[in-house]
Parts: C-alpha cells; sequence; structure tokens
C-alpha cells in the first residue's frame, strides 16, 4: 500500500471512528510512523465544522495521541540510547542533527520540532531521552507546543472544512513560510554574535 492510499484509507475511517483514530493517528506520528496526522486533524476540523463531530472530544484525542507518543518516545530515547540509528544513515543524521540542536537551545527545540519542524519531533523526543535532557523540561515544552500543532490544524479544517485540499497547501506554504523566517532569524543572530566577535576580538 502507498502512502497516498494509506492516507486515503485513514481518511475514509476517520467519519466511523473519529476522535479514536484520530488520537491514534497522532500517536504514532511522534513515534515516526508514516501515518497523515496533520491531514487528519485537518479533516477531522472539517467534521466538527459540518456538525459531523465534537469539537473538543477532537481537540482532546489529537493533543492526548500527540502528547502520548512524545512522551513515549523520550522514554524510549532513555532506555535505548544504544540503539538509535547509526550516524551516516538518513535517520541517524536526523538524530544528530536534533541532539545538536538540543546542546544548543534544548526547550526551544522541543517546542518548535512539535508544530514548526514537525518532521524533526520524533526524533527529537528520541534524542532528548538518549542525552539526558531534563524531564519537567521537554515535558513542558511538549503541552505547549502540541497544544500550537492540534489547534492550528483542527482550526484550519473547521475555517476551510468545504476544501480539505486548500486547507492542507495553506498549511504546507504556512509552516514553509515560519519554517523559513525561524532559518533567517537564526542566520541573523549568528551573524550578529560572529561580528560582535570579531569587533572585540579586533578592539
Amino acid at each position: 500500500m502507498s502512502l497516498a492510499d494509506l492516507s486515503d484509507w485513514f481518511l475514509a475511517q476517520l467519519p466511523l471512528y473519529g476522535p479514536v483514530l484520530l488520537g491514534l493517528t497522532t500517536f504514532l506520528s511522534c513515534l515516526a510512523l508514516p501515518v497523515p496526522s496533520s491531514l487528519m486533524m485537518i479533516a477531522a476540523g472539517a467534521f466538527v465544522a459540518s456538525g459531523d463531530l465534537s469539537l473538543p472530544m477532537v481537540a482532546a484525542a489529537a493533543y492526548a495521541g500527540a502528547v502520548a507518543g512524545d512522551q513515549l518516545g523520550f522514554l524510549l530515547g532513555r532506555r535505548a540510547g544504544n540503539f538509535l540509528p547509526a550516524p551516516g544513515t538518513r535517520r541517524g543524521d536526523l538524530i544528530a542533527s536534533a541532539m545538536a540542536s538540543l546542546r544548543r537551545r534544548g526547550t526551544v527545540t522541543v517546542f518548535l520540532s512539535r508544530w514548526l519542524f514537525s518532521a524533526l519531533g520524533p526524533w527529537v523526543n528520541l534524542a532528548a531521552g538518549a542525552s539526558g535532557f531534563a524531564h519537567p523540561r521537554f515535558a513542558l515544552a511538549d503541552l505547549l507546543g502540541e497544544a500550537l500543532w492540534v489547534a492550528a490544524y483542527v482550526g484550519l479544517g473547521i475555517v476551510f472544512g468545504a476544501n480539505l485540499q486548500a486547507a492542507a497547501d495553506l498549511a504546507a506554504n504556512a509552516v514553509g513560510f515560519l519554517g523559513a523566517g525561524a532559518a533567517a532569524l537564526a542566520l541573523g543572530a549568528w551573524l550578529w554574535h560572529a561580528l560582535r566577535a570579531n569587533a572585540r576580538g579586533g578592539a
């Protein structure tokens, strides 16, 4: 079954199993399994707009699934650090990138990887656990970040309920724009610090 077929299957089951399936999807996505969690939240929001699903149930299920998946990923990283993907592989490189980000700005990295750089999220979970990152700091950033992720995508479904493709495209474009902006700000901050360091060195 292709990823497109899998996405279609999940969407077809959503009216039948509603919040339960949605929570399972966000849970699995936070463990790096290829399920259409963002699209499912948008679709669930559309069903909320049409009156077929309850907003509190949808939001609670998506949020609970995401947080539970993140916490499990963190615990797996804590207990199985020696079994993480090896460097030189795609997954190993993602883990290495997550480790480096955690060493620089741990809490911010966890928060942003919940919604802005969500492709890194599962690997940040594992890396945070394996690196010995403080669990209370991880949990706080996780709770706040996942709340934003769920609110944004379910909200898009409610607003654009009649056109799921438009909502999905808007979400992809917005995340891309925000990601580019964050990268530009990070580069600007790095250049600023580099210039200040050079100025002090030349003084």
